[in-house]
């Protein structure tokens, strides 16, 4: 009589496979990581990404948004639209100055956020025209901010389409090319932020003087320039001087006022805090940071500012 040879065999069988979640569902959920296991931090930024969207909803159900609730919540949504690009932007530096090599698994979806909040502030945008789509392409043609507007809701959805590891194989060399166009397309959305603020700039000017700042790191990478504490804490004051010259630049080409005005109110704490040291006290938080990682690495492989960027993803 013969014996099964599984029978026979006294070493346990090892279990099939499970396929993930990921692979059964077809679908790539957000919060999961490429093996299809649950990601604490890609649900955590996940759940802050919807976190805006859900909060000002519920504000315009329950009308808790004013006397112009519809104006209130499609220019909010623009703003976080700009606001998830900018953190987009951010994470390619901080991966470096923070040694934190895991923020490249949400930088896609903050840039897919920001294209969805962009998307939502359109389609209030035609709600508050009355779905009267004649008039709305009549007012993006003639309307400069609006016009900018629109150019760049069409990159980014062109962004979001090609954002695929699909799409990334097809593209080849040429897809970390289409991406950088991620640069001028926020110089588009942050000009239009300015537009549509009318008097008060205070917001867009923040903004700004962020991407100014993320604009200097890469300018400092460009000329390798090390991610150490001093030049950073270089950084940080020269994207403060900047956000105050953009300041006084846009009052004196929009209203008139004397660019010198502007700058001595940045430098007159009565009143109130001026955008410029906001964005310094934001930049400088990084330096303290970096010293901090790049000691505790010391005793590793190192600090990350070193290593090189291996991906194609790593474009931005």
């Amino acid at each position: 009589m013969t014996v099964h040879p599984r029978i026979a065999d006294p070493r346990p069988i090892p279990p099939r496979p499970t396929p993930s979640r990921r692979a059964s569902s077809g679908i790539a959920w957000p919060w999961l990581d490429r093996a299809g296991r649950l990601s604490r931090f890609k649900l955590a930024v996940f759940l802050f990404a919807l976190a805006p969207g859900l909060w000002f909803t519920a504000a315009y159900a329950l009308d808790r948004l004013g006397a112009k609730p519809l104006t209130a919540y499609l220019h909010a949504m623009g703003d976080w639209s700009v606001r998830f690009l900018i953190l987009s932007l951010a994470v390619t530096p901080m991966r470096r100055i923070a040694n934190a090599p895991k923020l490249i698994l949400v930088r896609r979806m903050l840039g897919l956020t920001a294209l969805a909040y962009a998307l939502v502030h359109f389609t209030l945008y035609i709600t508050d025209q009355k779905f009267d789509l004649a008039r709305v392409a009549s007012e993006i043609v003639f309307r400069f901010y609006l016009t900018i507007g629109f150019a760049g809701l069409l990159g980014l959805v062109v962004l979001g389409v090609t954002s695929t590891d699909g799409m990334i194989r097809r593209l080849g060399k040429a897809w970390p090319r289409l991406h950088r166009l991620v640069y001028p397309l926020t110089a588009l959305a942050l000009l239009h932020f300015f537009i549509q603020s009318k008097i008060d700039v205070s917001n867009p000017v923040y903004w700004s003087g962020l991407f100014l700042a993320l604009m200097g790191w890469r300018l400092m990478h460009h000329f390798k320039v090390p991610t150490a504490p001093l030049p950073l804490l270089g950084l940080s004051v020269a994207a403060g001087l900047a956000t105050a010259g953009l300041e006084a630049l846009w009052y004196a080409l929009a209203t008139g006022v004397p660019a010198s005005a502007v700058l001595s109110a940045n430098l007159d704490f009565a009143y109130d805090v001026r955008p410029a040291w906001w964005v310094f006290a934001t930049v400088v938080l990084i330096v303290p940071l970096n010293l901090w990682q790049n000691r505790t690495a010391s005793g590793g492989k190192g600090s990350a500012a070193k290593g090189p960027i291996s991906r194609p993803a790593q474009a931005h």
